[in-house]
């Protein structure tokens, strides 16, 4: 049984996205996936190499944690605000990604300087053995996960940026 193919009026007027079509998407849960992975699994080999136990412990925790969360957050900052920033979709790509990295760590060592201070008031510090290592962990994940999730957000979306001539058309 042959198909016969009808000529369609608004055939070229919608691009519809297949999964074929090699249109990259920015999925969030898959960021935040590769984001807690990419960083746990790295940690976890150099824990295993070394042989510190601290480090493999911590690849699953406070590295892998705290780079999912940080993925979490700015991912959903920049599906709903990002977009709308101009300096985030005409800055150069490598620009707005050190930007980010920046941001990342600041907001890492933040973290950091939060957790040892309320816990120090909470529980004695003698307790907490993994409180030392928050200061290296969460500025270091906030980099990488920082990173990962500007670097796939920008070439996922669409740029619309013209020169200064082109805007008064």
């Amino acid at each position: 049984m042959n198909k016969t193919e009808y000529p369609s009026n608004t055939e070229g007027l919608y691009d519809i996205k297949t999964a074929g079509s090699g249109a990259k998407t920015f999925v969030l849960w898959r960021e935040v996936v590769m984001a807690y992975a990419s960083p746990a699994i790295m940690a976890g080999i150099g824990g295993l190499v070394t042989a510190d136990k601290g480090l493999q412990i911590g690849a699953l925790t406070t590295i892998g944690g705290m780079s999912a969360f940080i993925a979490l957050m700015l991912g959903l900052w920049l599906r709903s605000r990002g977009g709308h920033v101009r300096w985030i979709n005409c800055t150069p790509h490598l620009v707005v990604v050190g930007m980010f990295a920046l941001m990342g760590a600041a907001f890492g060592l933040f973290a950091a300087w939060t957790t040892t201070n309320l816990l120090g008031i909470i529980i004695p510090m003698e307790n907490l053995t993994w409180v030392d290592r928050v200061w290296i962990d969460f500025p270091l994940s906030g980099v990488i996960a920082s990173t990962i999730v500007t670097w796939r957000w920008r070439l996922a979306v669409t740029t619309n940026c013209s020169s200064k001539g082109e805007d008064k058309k």
